[in-house]
C-alpha cells in the first residue's frame, strides 16, 4: 500500500553529493567582514557628529556668557566645560558682537592621529548694560 509519492522522494539517498551544502556558511564568512567595515564607519560617522554638537553646545555657551559681561577666563572656562577633550577655545569682541569658536580633534579610532577637526562658531550681540 501506498502512501504519497512525496514519502518515497524523502526516504530515497540523496545523489548530487549535496552541491550546495556549506554555501551559507561561505556567503556569511564573505560578509563579515563587511559588516563590521559598515558598522566602525557608522561608529565612527555618530562620533564625529557627537563631538561637532559638543563643539556647538561649549560656542553657545562662551558666547552666552560673554554677550553678558563676564570676564575673558570665565567665558573660556564655560566654553571648556561643555566642550570636547582637547579643544580649542577662542573668544573675540567687535562692534556690538561677541564671537566665540571651539575646535576639537575628531577621533575615528583611539590611538590613531586625528584627521579631521570639528569646528562650530557662535555670534551673538552684546547684551545691553553689559561692560564692554
Amino acid at each position: 500500500m501506498r502512501c504519497s509519492p512525496w514519502a518515497e522522494r524523502r526516504r530515497r539517498p540523496r545523489t548530487d553529493g549535496g552541491a550546495d551544502g556549506g554555501t551559507a556558511t561561505a556567503e556569511t564568512a564573505a560578509a563579515l567582514p563587511a559588516l563590521a567595515l559598515v558598522l566602525a564607519v557608522a561608529l565612527a560617522a555618530v562620533n564625529a557628529v557627537a563631538t561637532h554638537l559638543a563643539c556647538v553646545d561649549a560656542a553657545r555657551a562662551g558666547a552666552r556668557a560673554l554677550a553678558r559681561g563676564e570676564a575673558e577666563s570665565a567665558v573660556l572656562e564655560a566654553a571648556a566645560r561643555a566642550a570636547p577633550e582637547e579643544a580649542q577655545t577662542r573668544a573675540t569682541r567687535s562692534r556690538g558682537e561677541v564671537r566665540v569658536e571651539v575646535s576639537a580633534p575628531i577621533r575615528i579610532m583611539p590611538g590613531m592621529p586625528a584627521p579631521v577637526r570639528a569646528v562650530a562658531t557662535a555670534a551673538t550681540p552684546v547684551e545691553p548694560g553689559a561692560p564692554p
